[in-house]
């Protein structure tokens, strides 16, 4: 159904850095709706246009491969579009609408906001309002990945409801809290790197399991 299929009841998910083809199966098997690809190298989740390639072909029909960049330049990124066929782009950098838009060639594209006290989140969602989604990750040294949850009460109800069809919520989420989180904000999706992981880079399986029920869990309530 693809990540940003919106549907009351049904909340998306979204396993990201991703590196090996093991994890790929373990994600896909367990009923992941996206699997993410970190084109940053300074991330220890990173892969290489053609590493994706291969992890990519593992991916069955209806999975989408998001590809996360931060502030590429146009020839990192023709490199990425080459190479990689990926279906999404996850802009985690400064880049601005006007980037997002040319880089992204008219395929579905997010712009990941680090919420930090004060966030605006009005003038975010009407700065990127060409966007895809949203994705709302924490502030942290780096670009994502530090599996530090932010404050979720902070973000505004009303901005919330209304934008939860393109709310694709990240940030420090585990089989533990993801519950609360969806129940607090019914987000479109929800995205996991670190909190399913054994080390930086490797994905856990029967973590990666036990995150997918616990949000299945929560579509319930």
């Amino acid at each position: 159904m693809g990540l940003l299929t919106f549907s009351t009841g049904r909340t998306r998910i979204k396993i990201c850095g991703l590196k090996r083809a093991s994890d790929v199966d373990a994600a896909v098997q367990a009923g992941a709706d996206a699997i993410g690809f970190v084109f940053y190298p300074p991330s220890p989740r990173a892969v290489t246009p053609s590493m994706a390639a291969q992890l990519i072909s593992r991916l069955p029909a209806g999975v989408d491969a998001v590809g996360l960049v931060v502030n590429p330049t146009n020839a990192e990124f023709a490199a990425i579009q080459a190479i990689a066929p990926i279906t999404m782009w996850q802009f985690h950098g400064d880049e601005s609408q006007n980037d997002c838009q040319r880089l992204s060639s008219g395929q579905p594209w997010m712009k990941a906001a680090r919420i930090g006290a004060h966030f605006p989140f009005d003038n975010f969602s009407l700065q990127y309002r060409l966007a895809n989604a949203f994705l709302l990750d924490a502030l942290v040294d780096g670009y994502g990945g530090g599996g530090i949850p932010f404050e979720w009460q902070g973000i505004p109800q009303l901005w919330a409801s209304e934008n939860a069809p393109r709310v694709v919520l990240s940030g420090g989420l585990n089989a533990s809290n993801v519950g609360e989180a969806i129940a607090r904000l019914h987000p479109c999706a929800v995205d996991v790197s670190s909190g399913v992981e054994s080390s930086k880079g490797i994905k856990d399986p029967a973590l990666i399991v036990d995150f997918i029920q616990a949000v299945r869990a929560a579509d319930l309530i």
